[in-house]
């Protein structure tokens, strides 16, 4: 009763100080990270990447999710320098060339000799944090023939039906539309006319494609040559694979970067450096479903290691994706003609 009453009294005498206690909890710091929605779910790497960070910052990791990687960018660009981003996490390399002529981020002062890639890497500004290869997924027990080749998803197989994603609004729908600029140049535009019968829709984003193919609406989802391994290691489940073309994949490199404009850019700093880091790293395979950026050695589940990897990974450079991506827009959409 007489400590309850002295701590009564103290809380009284405080209050009329001016003097508040909690101060210190407000007073920790909070690291603002765009994203898009999968990596932020509960069910992706942003969870367990928050807890691994925030456990030696002293500080709240705060995600803030956006639909896509393009439309982070585009948000971005919306709010400039009032932005209250202070880390962008999800671009890719598709992407930036230009974000980088927005003048939004800063060099990173990451090391890059840690980072193993399927291709040279010596960025400055945006630090890859995983990789992977556009594919189309099938169902083996209901397709037990896939096309081994693009010339085969286009020319064959005459029944198919495949959904695939806008490359307005999606990176994967992005990736297919330079996958198929990349193998069939000047010709893409009558490629996508041969394709587009076996089109049965056109989404906004992964998500709702790949539900739909998992509905059964299709026999084909344009994903990643990494989706299988979330089937058999969440679902013990392997009738799903990734069908590998002859000529090649588009290869998706995934990075992060740090806004010029962030309230806290020393915690911004430690956060680049952290993406390096195995306890970020070891969140990818299983919780983004993707290779991660540097080798885990024994951490990599053996599922990834067992996966068929294409024999040629293709990719256009950022600058090159910056000077044709709209007129390549523009030929897809009159060619699909939806």
């Amino acid at each position: 009763m007489i400590l309850r009453t002295m701590i009564t009294a103290l809380a009284v005498t405080t209050f009329g100080l001016g003097i508040n206690f909690s101060a210190s909890a407000d007073d920790k710091k909070t690291l603002t990270i765009y994203t898009y929605d999968a990596f932020a779910a509960d069910w992706g790497a942003g969870p367990k990447v928050k807890k691994a960070f925030e456990a030696n910052c002293d500080c709240d990791l705060k995600f803030v999710a956006v639909d896509s990687s393009v439309g982070i960018l585009s948000r971005l660009k919306l709010e400039g320098k009032d932005t209250t981003a202070d880390v962008v996490l999800g671009l890719d390399t598709n992407l930036t060339a230009e974000a980088a002529e927005t003048g939004l981020f800063v060099k990173s002062n990451v090391s890059l000799q840690n980072f193993t890639l399927p291709i040279p890497w010596n960025d400055e500004t945006f630090v890859p944090f995983d990789y992977g290869y556009f594919a189309f997924v099938y169902n083996s027990e209901k397709l037990p023939s896939a096309p081994t080749s693009l010339d085969q998803l286009i020319n064959g197989f005459p029944d198919l039906k495949i959904i695939i994603q806008d490359p307005r609004s999606s990176t994967t729908g992005l990736g297919l539309m330079l996958w198929m600029q990349n193998v069939y140049g000047d010709k893409a535009a009558e490629s996508w006319k041969k394709l587009s019968p076996k089109i049965v829709t056109v989404t906004k984003g992964w998500s709702e494609a790949y539900g739909l193919f998992k509905d059964g609406e299709a026999d084909m989802v344009l994903s990643y040559t990494t989706s299988p391994a979330y089937h058999i290691i969440a679902e013990e489940n392997t009738r799903y694979k990734a069908a590998i073309f002859d000529e090649g994949h588009y290869t998706q490199v995934e990075v992060a970067a740090q806004l010029a404009s962030s309230k806290e850019p020393e915690l911004a700093q430690d956060f680049m450096s952290f993406i390096a880091a195995k306890d970020f790293q070891n969140q990818i395979p299983t919780g983004n479903w993707m290779y991660p950026a540097i080798d885990l050695g024994d951490g990599l589940p053996s599922t990834f290691e067992e996966l068929p990897k294409p024999e040629k990974a293709l990719l256009f450079s950022p600058e090159d994706v910056q000077n044709n991506r709209q007129a390549w827009i523009d030929n897809w959409l009159n060619a699909i003609d939806r």
